[in-house]
């Protein structure tokens, strides 16, 4: 099916590997991705939780302001790392859990990957990897990365670091025992990597990928405190899943949303730390620094005026804050409002480091970087989302076109025998409704058949071997012990990657 989606690869080669070098000395690179964090959850969009260099980052860049991801977490990581779009190699359906084996396809040619070829000998990896964890070939260590701090799974305790009764938390190939909130220890070991290689005469590449605010819900008592006037907020976003009996009370505020807005706050002085330690080292002028979220909020996360939450293809669950700071290269306080997307971190990021061939299969993303720096005001393309968590009986498909969003909810759309009847059609002009208002599908049925056709060739191309649904598991399945991945042949991984 890939000719069907010729233009992505062609588009992209024409904008990226052709391209002129933009830096006898390319930058560092700092890539920041927080976790389920809303819309009108940072201080650039809404005024209750207070990110203030988040903001900075807006202020001294540009705000990205409509950047497209997935409706969750992982196939958001596995396009940023390849990009490519993860239906194409099974990752894009739902997020790998806990119990399930598998992980980014090693056949993918990965973003540390390409940079090591533009001599970025130094590539860490700091926070939540949650692109596979059951065998060493998924390794971090093994994908590009030349370091690696932070944990396999998604949604561990805070304080005790603990998936499913055990340890998940690791320097390298190593169980780590360091004691501290998660979101402090990322950031302490982002700031450790920008020191040690500051004076070093190539550049490297920072990826930091916080699990913050995803939940279990918890929070450092100082940031609590700092929120205390959301403490009796009980009704508000108060809905959603409760942790009390996985979890216990640790780190808990008196409302969810009080809790949900102190880990905000500690995220961003996260984020605070790293820009700091750019400046200490008098690395900011030299460093393209780029942030978002990997999906929209769930309750109590706030994503108005934006329709929809995480898990679906509405706005609210696939558009997030972002923004872009390269000094002197993306103009001081400006705002994008071309569509961009997670796949276009890679090719973008090629180009900055003056990498013509990406040696891998034809990419989905293309280089943005004008689009950053404002030399062109468009981009010609489609924009795809897609989620089937729950089965093939009850799947989320999107399409976005400069005028046009279509929103397919339902059974799987490539299955021609059930009638379009028994699936939930929604039309948008999203030029002029990015709220999702009002449904034009009956208005515009030959929009809607044409955009329809588009999305069942996107929906076919995922392979059948593709990740399950999430609930789908061995119930006989045990999590190692401290999450400790092994080789085929059971023995622990003890050396890096020559890779």
């Amino acid at each position: 099916m890939r000719e069907n989606f010729a233009w992505v690869s062609g588009f992209c080669c024409s904008l990226c590997l052709s391209s002129i070098v933009v830096a006898a000395d390319p930058p560092n690179i700092v890539v920041i991705v927080a976790d389920d964090l809303g819309w009108a959850d940072v201080s650039f969009h809404g005024n209750e939780i207070k990110t203030p260099n988040l903001k900075r980052l807006v202020v001294e860049g540009a705000e990205l302001s409509r950047f497209y991801v997935c409706p969750v977490c992982s196939p958001t990581r596995a396009g940023l790392m390849t990009g490519r779009y993860p239906i194409r190699f099974g990752l894009m359906r739902a997020v790998v859990p806990p119990w399930r084996k598998g992980g980014l396809d090693p056949a993918e040619v990965t973003l540390p990957e390409v940079l090591a070829k533009a001599g970025y000998r130094q590539r860490g990896i700091f926070g939540k990897w949650h692109l596979g964890h059951s065998h060493i070939k998924y390794h971090p260590l093994r994908r590009g990365f030349t370091e690696f701090v932070g944990h396999y799974n998604g949604a561990i305790d805070y304080f005790t670091h603990h998936r499913e009764g055990e340890l998940d938390w690791h320097h390298d190939y190593d169980s780590s025992h360091d004691e501290g909130y998660s979101t402090d220890l990322i950031t302490d070991a982002a700031v450790k990597f920008i020191q040690r290689h500051a004076d070093a005469d190539t550049p490297f590449f920072c990826y930091v990928p916080y699990n913050a605010p995803h939940g279990p819900l918890q929070a450092k008592a100082a940031d609590l405190q700092e929120y205390r006037h959301l403490a009796g907020d009980l009704a508000r976003f108060n809905s959603g899943r409760q942790d009390l009996a996985k979890y216990g009370t640790q780190g808990r505020g008196e409302s969810r949303r009080q809790t949900l807005a102190a880990m905000i706050s500690s995220f961003d002085q996260g984020v605070g730390r790293i820009l700091r330690a750019l400046d200490e080292n008098q690395l900011a002028d030299k460093t393209l620094v780029w942030f978002f979220s990997d999906n929209g909020g769930t309750p109590p996360g706030d994503n108005l005026p934006l329709n929809g939450r995480k898990g679906t293809v509405f706005e609210g669950g696939i558009r997030v804050a972002a923004a872009a700071r390269w000094p002197g290269v993306i103009a001081a306080g400006s705002k994008v409002e071309v569509p961009l997307a997670y796949i276009d971190v890679l090719p973008t990021l090629m180009r900055v480091a003056g990498v013509k061939t990406h040696g891998g299969k034809p990419l989905d993303g293309v280089d943005v970087l004008d689009v950053l720096t404002g030399a062109t005001k468009k981009i010609p393309r489609d924009l795809y989302s897609y989620i089937g968590q729950q089965g093939e009986a009850s799947e989320r498909i999107s399409l976005l076109e400069p005028t046009w969003k279509l929103i397919v909810n339902g059974p799987k759309i490539s299955d021609a025998g059930i009638p379009r009847s028994r699936r939930n059609t929604l039309l948008y002009r999203i030029e002029t409704d990015p709220y999702e208002s009002k449904n034009l599908a009956e208005q515009h049925p030959d929009v809607v058949d044409r955009m329809w056709k588009k999305l069942a060739k996107f929906r076919s191309l995922q392979p059948a071997n593709a990740v399950a649904p999430y609930q789908s598991r061995d119930n006989s399945f045990t999590p190692p012990p401290e999450w400790k991945i092994l080789h085929r042949d059971g023995q622990e991984a003890k050396q890096r990657s020559t890779r």
